[in-house]
């Protein structure tokens, strides 16, 4: 019980910190730019990380899924589900090119080596653990999923008690004034939709390996884990907000501050994080294309990381900046599924027994 909730969490977490929830970016613009109140917004997100997170293991585990097509067409009905799997796919390939692309520019900017550097030492990485089918995922986000999180965990809390210069950097513009007007609330949401379809696809190949009670947990634990990081570095950028809403990565900034062999060492956990994510889009792909462990499933994850490695020359925050809301607009669709179908359901089967 406790193995199968542990690889739930793990892969949920793994999944949904990538690089720009590490850069504290996401967590600036969704939560930091509404001060105290974004905290609420954390609640908020919380809960429905949780709740979300739970409504995909249990479909899954009642449907014995392998791929998350058959927990969308379960949740979305044949039609509307061919358009959202087709969508999703296009996200995974791209975000996988993303992450890529996010590897070069840290090995260029923090390294000094060439950004090609960065890009192919993570595609050769992506491709040797996709190549250990599911088994070699789960192993890769055990290891690195709780480093990860607890070295973001303590890299907020040392900026939270920090004494930093209180003169504010000098602007470049103006600081946001929140990411949708003055709803934290839906920032909230937004938020969570838009880290939504990831989890979908890397939670829903778990189906037949996991009992109800584990998978249910499991996610109920990963939620919270989420919630849990979210609010330290969302209490850290609140508190250092002034100093922190020039920079494009703000908890690297911290951690400069704070020390500058933190700020060092805060750059492999942002790697690290588009390492796992990398991971997640490319196994996501993979086990929609085939059953994860297969040769064709090898073969289709070997052949998106092939295919998109020549985009990973893109410009990093060019290609953020473009795709990442698309991708939070199609998470509405999935989140209002999940808000509806599963509770439908219940009643639907409560009423049954009844009579």
């Amino acid at each position: 019980m406790r193995s199968g909730v542990l690889k739930v969490a793990v892969l949920y977490v793994g999944a949904v910190i990538g690089a720009g929830f590490s850069s504290g970016q996401e967590i600036l613009q969704f939560f930091g730019s509404f001060g105290a109140r974004g905290l609420w917004g954390v609640a908020v997100a919380t809960a429905l990380f949780a709740y979300l997170g739970a409504a995909i293991q249990a479909t899954a585990v009642r449907i014995g899924a392998t791929s998350y097509r058959e927990v969308l067409e379960h949740l979305l009905g044949e039609q509307l589900a061919r358009l959202v799997d087709g969508l999703s796919m296009g996200m995974l390939v791209v975000g996988l090119g993303i992450m890529l692309a996010g590897s070069g520019a840290i090995f260029q900017e923090k390294l000094g080596l060439a950004s090609a550097t960065g890009v192919l030492v993570l595609a050769a990485l992506i491709v040797t653990v996709i190549w250990g089918g599911l088994t070699g995922v789960v192993a890769v986000n055990a290891l690195l999923v709780p480093v990860k999180l607890a070295l973001v965990l303590v890299v907020a809390a040392l900026a939270l008690t920090a004494a930093l210069d209180p003169s504010p950097a000098t602007p470049a513009h103006a600081p946001p004034a929140g990411l949708l007007g003055d709803s934290w609330v839906w920032a909230a949401v937004l938020y969570v939709s838009y880290n939504m379809l990831v989890p979908l696809a890397v939670l829903s190949t778990l189906g037949r390996h996991l009992t109800p009670a584990e998978a249910v947990r499991g996610a109920v634990l990963g939620g919270v884990l989420l919630g849990l990081a979210a609010g330290v570095v969302a209490a850290a950028i609140t508190t250092h907000h002034a100093q922190v809403w020039p920079y494009q990565v703000p908890l690297l900034y911290l951690a400069s501050a704070v020390h500058p062999g933190i700020g060092n060492l805060y750059t492999v956990v942002i790697w690290l994080a588009v390492f796992t994510t990398g991971i997640a889009h490319a196994h996501g792909f993979a086990s929609r294309v085939a059953l994860p462990g297969s040769r064709r499933y090898r073969l289709a994850g070997l052949g998106v990381v092939l295919v998109m490695t020549p985009v990973a020359f893109f410009d990093f925050a060019t290609l953020v900046r473009f795709f990442y809301p698309l991708f939070g607009c199609l998470g509405l669709v999935l989140v209002a599924a999940l808000l509806v179908r599963p509770p439908a359901g219940f009643w639907r089967a409560r009423a049954k027994t009844v009579k």
